[in-house]
């Protein structure tokens, strides 16, 4: 995650002092982040060899792992918060990927990209894939599987057994909690076992 406000305020949403996942954690920086302002401990997990050697460069605990193939090795509620930030668009498995969050995690916090933000609707009804600050991409070079909207996390949640504690989306790092489907152009989504 590049946008520094957007940061910050996902890392608002972390209890001082949690155990950590950071699911895709890109060159650790949101977990260091956590750490030097929060007290926060724990782990990143991450694919690629640049970004697993910039979370050792940045002091980051990382495992190297593929999360399309699950998070079999954490037991469940082995953190206090699993963080999926800018992740759940480049996930084959990603029904899997949330009831794992809400497994190993007491509370999960899912923030991505939300498709139905203005900006994205009026480029599609010019007839174009929309390319903003949040979808970076064109079409066709893009590493998004897959686009999704603030509403529609909510129905895989339900879907999937799961307990929204919150939702609300973030434009410029501020809240969004009035049509967050078409004003924020993140969604952010805090998760947790239903039951």
């Amino acid at each position: 995650m590049s946008d520094t406000t957007t940061m910050e305020a996902l890392a608002r949403l972390v209890p001082h002092g949690s155990r950590v996942l950071d699911l895709g954690c890109g060159d650790g920086a949101m977990l260091a982040h956590l750490q030097a302002t929060r007290g926060c401990t724990g782990y990143g997990v991450e694919i690629a060899d640049a970004n697993v050697l910039a979370c050792v460069q940045r002091g980051v605990n990382v495992i190297q792992l593929n999360l399309d193939e699950g998070l079999a090795l954490f037991d469940d509620a082995s953190f206090d918060v699993v963080l999926q930030i800018d992740t759940l668009q480049h996930l084959r498995n990603a029904e899997v990927m949330l009831r794992e969050t809400a497994r190993v995690g007491r509370m999960g916090i899912v923030a991505f990209p939300n498709f139905a933000h203005w900006p994205n609707r009026l480029s599609v009804l010019r007839g174009r894939m929309p390319v903003t600050k949040r979808l970076p991409y064109q079409w066709y070079d893009t590493p998004n599987i897959r686009v999704g909207t603030h509403a529609d996390l909510a129905t895989l949640a339900q879907r999937n057994g799961l307990r929204v504690l919150d939702s609300f989306g973030l434009q410029n790092g501020k809240t969004v909690r009035w049509a967050p489907n078409l004003l924020a152009g993140t969604s952010v989504y805090q998760l947790a076992k239903g039951g």
